[in-house]
């Protein structure tokens, strides 16, 4: 009879489970169930039991210690959904899994909460069985801040890199997340190289005589060729792209060779690209026509991406930066950080930073107004001259200029419902206008009812 108990520790995120496994149960497989706790990050997972028996035999001259395989117990993973995670014989003592790397042997997958199960594979037992400890170890994800670029281009398309060498450009800059969004070509999760530090995330540019958008984070958005004649075609993409939990991005709206001609409101999306690769005049367009659908009540986050292709003057990966508060390094957490604008989009990977709340709501959220209210900012990488404005659907405000390179915090009162967001904008030479080097989605404030 098998038999199983677990022990909880004093540390929530540990847990141990003991298993006796009899002799008669040689050969089977069972399946020993544990909870995975919500918000976790990382699951580590050892066991132990005792594989050998040391028989002493006392010979003329001297005391002789056998070592004899007496059990042979094996590992595998079953996630909630009832797909195998991962198998590993007994060649493995301990393995490790998040959404970003597991060992091998197993897939790195997001650790949904929920029934997982232990595959212990009884190859071997002992005629008196043999007792087998489990030990798990959960680490909670935490909020951090990460640097990425949503819009890049390999030689699959019009790029001249592969997605190696793309991959590795962006360590050298800095990033933590790189999309793959080649022009109608889907690329797979699995065919995307595992870079230390990087992650990396499959997309495709949808691109149409009628304009762009990119649909990140699935393997297939949309069935047979990209290619569409009429809105009914075209909605019939989106809608799909959508259903199978694709981030949309409507692309570069105003793009000289490429414009957004479709009817916005007539396709669905979660995010609008209102800085496409150095700031011009297009990109200076859609910040105002996202200005205004903010004031005219819409609650549309914004991201930015390189566009990039190869490097050239002023045109840089990471150029613009889309930097995201995300709970883990996981491409679902990073998403939905976009999805949901929790972030902000700096000119470059050295560009300024900013954290900005009002009291536990972040960039994208929504809270009632109430009279009182105070957004807290906290800008990181100033420089001489730069300009912090603060902008309500009825005002843009220039609040600070400042005197040196530094930092600078401060409390800008919320005085109406609306919205409240900031940028920052420099003079990047000598005799050339300023221009934005940091956009921020905006902390929404609603009307009580």
């Amino acid at each position: 009879m098998t038999t199983n108990t677990p022990q909880k520790k004093s540390d929530p995120h540990r847990v141990s489970i003991d298993i006796f496994i009899e002799h008669a149960q040689e050969g089977d497989y069972i399946t020993l169930p544990f909870e995975m706790p919500p918000g976790m990050e990382m699951l580590h997972l050892s066991y132990a039991y005792a594989r050998y028996a040391h028989p002493e035999t006392q010979t003329e001259s001297g005391l002789f210690t056998g070592r004899v395989g007496v059990n042979i117990i094996d590992l595998g993973l079953i996630g909630p959904d009832g797909e195998q995670v991962g198998a590993s014989g007994s060649d493995k003592r301990d393995i490790s899994i998040s959404e970003t790397w597991a060992t091998p042997g197993y897939r790195a997958v997001p650790l949904a909460p929920g029934t997982w199960q232990i595959l212990i594979g009884a190859y071997q037992v002992a005629p008196q069985g043999v007792r087998v400890t489990y030990e798990l170890e959960f680490t909670p994800k935490a909020m951090r801040l990460l640097k990425g670029d949503l819009h890049t281009h390999t030689l699959a398309s019009d790029g001249i890199l592969t997605l190696e060498e793309l991959g590795q450009h962006a360590r050298r800059h800095g990033l933590d997340f790189l999309a793959i969004t080649d022009h109608n070509q889907m690329i797979s999760k699995d065919a995307l190289p595992a870079i230390p530090g990087l992650t990396m995330i499959p997309g495709v540019e949808w691109s149409h005589y009628l304009g762009h958008a990119n649909f990140v984070g699935v393997d297939r958005p949309f069935d047979g060729p990209y290619f569409t004649n009429n809105l009914e075609e075209t909605q019939k993409v989106f809608t799909t792209a959508r259903e199978r939990g694709a981030l949309i991005t409507l692309n570069h709206p105003f793009e000289e060779s490429c414009p957004f001609a479709f009817d916005m409101d007539a396709l669905p999306f979660d995010v609008l690209e209102v800085w496409n690769g150095p700031m011009r005049e297009s990109n200076l367009r859609a910040m105002a026509l996202w200005q205004g659908l903010l004031a005219g009540g819409k609650k549309v986050p914004i991201c930015g991406g390189s566009d990039y292709h190869r490097d050239r003057l002023f045109q840089i990966l990471g150029g613009p930066t889309m930097c995201v508060y995300a709970q883990s390094s996981g491409m679902t957490d990073i998403l939905a950080a976009v999805r949901g604008g929790r972030g902000f989009i700096t000119f470059s990977p050295e560009g300024p930073l900013l954290n900005m709340w009002c009291g536990e709501a972040l960039m994208g959220d929504s809270l009632d107004f109430k009279v009182g209210q105070s957004l807290s900012l906290d800008f990181k990488g100033l420089q001489q001259g730069d300009v912090v404005k603060a902008i309500t659907p009825e005002a843009i405000v220039d609040i600070f200029t400042a005197p040196t390179a530094g930092e600078y915090r401060c409390e800008v009162p919320v005085t109406a419902p609306g919205f409240m967001r900031v940028e920052v904008w420099r003079v990047f030479l000598p005799g050339i206008p300023p221009l934005p080097a940091l956009l921020s989605n905006p902390i929404y404030f609603d009307q009580a009812a």
